[in-house]
This record gives C-alpha cells, structure tokens and sequence, in this order.
C-alpha cells in the first residue's frame, strides 16, 4: 500500500533530520517536509536529500516566496507545502518540476490554486474546517483532486476524514516535535502507519 502521510518535521535540526527521516522510512512514511520555520531548514532537506533521495520524497513546508522554491530545487527536494494560496508559488514550482501542495480553505482558493497548476491541496487548519467542511467543498472540486487534511487530523479521526473524502494527511505534531526522541518517533509513526492502513484498506 501507498500511504498518503506527509510528515512534517517542524523544528528538526540538521544534525538529527537524517535519523528522524530513517525511523520514519523504517515505519513506512515516504513523504517527508521539513517547514522553513525550523533551525537551518535547508541544510536538513538537504542532509535527508542525501541520504534518502532515491526512495522517499523529500522537500520544505510553510514556503512562502518563490525565492524558496528556488532553494528547494537547488538542494535536490522535490515538494513544496504551503500554508496559504500563492499562485506565484505554485507557478515556480511547476515551473522548477517540483511537487505543489498549497494551502486552502475555500472553495475560491482551492480553484485558484488548481489554475495555477497545484498538485494538490492542502486543507488547513483541518481543526477549523473539518470533515464535513471538507465533503462540501469536495462535492464541487474535479473528481480526480488530491486532498489532504492537515492539522487536527490524525489516527484518532483518520475514518472521518477518509468518510469526507480525503486521500491523505500531513502529520506534525502527533508525529514529531523538538525534542522527541527517536524511539518516540518510531513508535508514533508505528501507531499511525497500523491506522492509516486499517482505514485505508478497506
């Protein structure tokens, strides 16, 4: 099975990114983002690049500026995350052959972001959308849409969500924050990886 779980892991610091992005291979997770607000983002996305970027996807999160999609491209990572809607974001990254996942709320910016060429959209603050926020906007967007509920979505609500039409999730920090250990990781990815399947699988 495929699993749809981006993980994010805000705050990593360079000198652990690559063990972090081991564990979770290990557990089954294959997308990984580290979001610009951490302690020397690039040089981790980088580090985790080369280490891992023959078998997993690997890029930044909360980039804002095409300056940063630039930067992405430059240090090997292939997906870009976004909390907001830019199309200027989304069109460099289409253009540099990268992956483009923006955030949403609305119905108006989730088709403005599909104009502009994203991959797929990012549904966040999942907590304040919702389930059943998410299963209208889902009835009016293309049929063949990714979507993915971030924040507030997690093992505890996977069936919901997959119920209002979600084909995966990031995963923050019900997976990782500063400070966990690599034990913690491992066991937190274990939990979700057995949920998501046994959702996702039927």
């Amino acid at each position: 099975m495929t699993r749809n779980i981006i993980a994010i892991l805000r705050g990593v610091r360079p000198d652990e990114a690559v063990d972090m992005a081991s564990v979770l291979l290990g557990s089954g997770i294959t997308k990984i983002e580290v979001p610009l607000n951490s302690p020397n983002p690039f040089e981790s996305i980088e580090r985790i690049v080369h280490a891992f970027g023959d078998q997993a996807l690997i890029g930044a999160g909360t980039v804002l500026e095409v300056e940063e999609v630039h930067r992405v491209h430059d240090i090997g990572g292939k997906l870009v995350v976004s909390p907001n809607c830019d199309p200027a974001v989304i069109k460099a990254t289409k253009m540099a052959g990268l992956l483009s996942y923006p955030g949403v709320m609305t119905p108006s910016e989730c088709f403005a972001a599909l104009r502009a060429g994203a991959d797929g959209l990012k549904f966040f603050p999942g907590n304040l959308i919702g389930p059943a926020g998410m299963k209208a906007i889902r009835a009016v967007l293309p049929r063949e849409t990714e979507v993915l509920a971030v924040g507030g979505a997690g093992p505890e609500n996977f069936a919901e969500w997959k119920e209002a039409g979600a084909n995966g999730f990031g995963i923050g920090s019900a997976l990782y924050k500063p400070g966990s250990s690599l034990a913690d990781v491992q066991s937190r990815a274990a939990h979700i990886v057995a949920l998501y399947d046994q959702v996702y699988a039927t």
